[in-house]
């Protein structure tokens, strides 16, 4: 077959092969780029693995090239045309906001699993003006209030980048303006591609075979498995034959000392203390590997220092705060935060989808931007969400050292609640990158001293995997348990240059939250 006009190697060429033969079965033709009725309603699973670097993300990306020049509809999450439903579809998912960002930046329209599962409702009014921005019609709608020079900016905008959202938000729209809602999906789709697969649990798995007939799952088999998910991924259960390994290192041809250091973790013999001199002789020869005398606490805002131990990320957070000089009853602007779910009854089930499809989720990384018009809400930045600015009833929780219950700075009646960012676990860091990553060499070397495994594998080795390959540029290997001063004041502007408005979350609505 001819596969796209780059340098594949055998392994990749071989899993495009494999694939290109699931999606003939599911009546779509990559070599003739003929689409017709699936052959089978029966769900098809298949997972590409592979390390760091082993070039599954590229692949993704050329089997979404390809389905695309074939005139598969991408289905993005935030909208969905309904003239052209008979077409086949796909979407490509990550189970994070920032794990999607990544892919986008690389070119790949990707988004959340929630954002599939549950699609927005559009005031009729302005759907018209999504219609026309997606299916590129020639005849301009009338909308009361919206002139030819705001359908302009949104059609130039959703030129350059394919979200309706940010290209009525360049209208000068806000999402509330054109979504009334959210809605569990109903219909299916033809084929979903899912990133860092790793992190999914059964629901997830089985909520996607649901919508996804064709299900392809690209993940690191070297990552942490799912809390409660017996050192067990999903993709680890497929027969055999439908598990397709990528084994070169394609990013190793850069001579790259981060996946140099991710790699040699394989090797069984090696101990603990054997590879941080390892770590200090890459820091020795390369400016992309530091050996750090203590913990760099301007990164820590933007990029949290990376642990195993609980009591390890309450202590250094709550360093951060202390050389920030932020008081005990408030925020100061700029500080990172954690979501840690959604408090919200049974009857507040819209609101909750309308949070979560906001981007916050779970896990969510977000900033906080300052105070919102009502008591209890904050305006937040929420990372790598494609509309990230929003406001929204908030519950902040301060751990403190020592003390069972969190120190609650302010917190309305219910909403979204938050846990303080400047230092996650290496667990909930999984799915992100940063450009330059702290990891906390004391925490990995407790581990490894209580001589914990996982899946057959040392933990501290997992750990240590899944914490420098968050890295893309830079990775500090912190060695001792000392905190830098701030060289400034917590910043927002470059935040606040964003030229899309902030989603308001409820408060206009905030007395029908009894």
């Amino acid at each position: 077959m001819t596969i796209p006009a780059l340098e594949f190697s055998d392994d990749q060429a071989t899993a495009f092969d494999s694939v290109t033969d699931v999606l003939r079965g599911a009546g779509i033709d990559l070599d003739d780029q003929l689409l017709t009725p699936p052959k089978s309603s029966a769900t098809s699973v298949m997972a590409v693995t592979g390390k760091a670097g082993s070039g599954k993300t590229l692949l993704l990306a050329e089997l979404y090239k390809a389905l695309e020049n074939a005139g598969v509809e991408i289905v993005s999450g935030d909208y969905e045309s309904r003239k052209r439903r008979d077409k086949r579809t796909l979407a490509i998912l990550a189970p994070t906001n920032k794990a999607a960002s990544v892919l986008r930046l690389r070119g790949v329209p990707a988004t959340t699993i929630h954002r599939i599962l549950y699609t927005p409702v559009y005031d009729p009014e302005y759907e018209r003006i999504a219609e026309w921005l997606a299916t590129g019609g020639e005849e301009r709608p009338e909308v009361e209030g919206l002139t030819d020079v705001a359908l302009d900016r949104a059609a130039a905008f959703y030129a350059s980048n394919k979200s309706i959202p940010g290209a009525l938000a360049a209208a000068g729209l806000r999402g509330s303006d054109f979504i009334t809602g959210w809605k569990r999906r109903e219909e299916p789709l033809d084929i979903g591609f899912v990133d860092e697969s790793s992190m999914l649990d059964d629901k997830q798995f089985e909520d996607l075979k649901e919508i996804f007939p064709t299900l392809l799952l690209f993940g690191d088999p070297a990552q942490l498995a799912p809390v409660n998910q017996s050192g067990t991924m999903v993709f680890e259960k497929l027969p055999e034959k439908r598990i397709l390994t990528l084994n070169r290192i394609h990013r190793q041809e850069a001579d790259n000392p981060i996946l140099d250091l991710a790699h040699a973790l394989g090797d069984p013999a090696l101990g603990f203390e054997q590879f941080e001199r390892m770590v200090e002789q890459a820091a020795a020869r390369d400016d992309r590997v530091v050996w750090g005398q203590r913990v760099e606490v301007d990164l820590m805002a933007r990029s949290p220092v990376l642990v195993w131990r609980n009591a390890t990320r309450i202590r250094l957070i709550n360093a951060f705060r202390q050389v920030h000089g932020a008081p005990e009853d408030a925020l100061l602007e700029g500080e990172p935060l954690i979501c840690d779910g959604l408090e919200l009854p049974l009857k507040h089930r819209k609101k909750r989808l309308d949070l979560e499809a906001r981007g916050l989720i779970k896990g969510a990384q977000v900033i906080y931007l300052g105070e919102g018009r009502k008591p209890g809400f904050s305006r937040l930045h929420v990372m790598g969400a494609e509309d990230p600015q929003v406001s929204a009833a908030s519950i902040v929780k301060i751990e403190k050292p020592d003390e069972e219950e969190p120190f609650i700075p302010f917190a309305a009646r219910m909403g979204a609640t938050f846990l303080h960012g400047a230092a996650v676990t290496i667990h909930k860091a999984q799915g992100s990158q940063w450009d330059t990553v702290q990891v906390f060499a004391p925490d990995l070397y407790a581990a490894a001293r209580m001589g914990r495994t996982e899946a057959g594998q040392p933990l501290w080795k997992r750990l240590a995997y899944v914490a420098i390959t968050r890295a893309q540029e830079r990775l500090i290997w912190v060695v001792r348990n000392r905190l830098s001063m701030p060289t400034g004041p917590l910043m927002v502007d470059d935040l606040r240059s964003i030229a899309a408005p902030a989603l308001s979350l409820t408060e206009p609505e905030v007395e029908d939250m009894r």
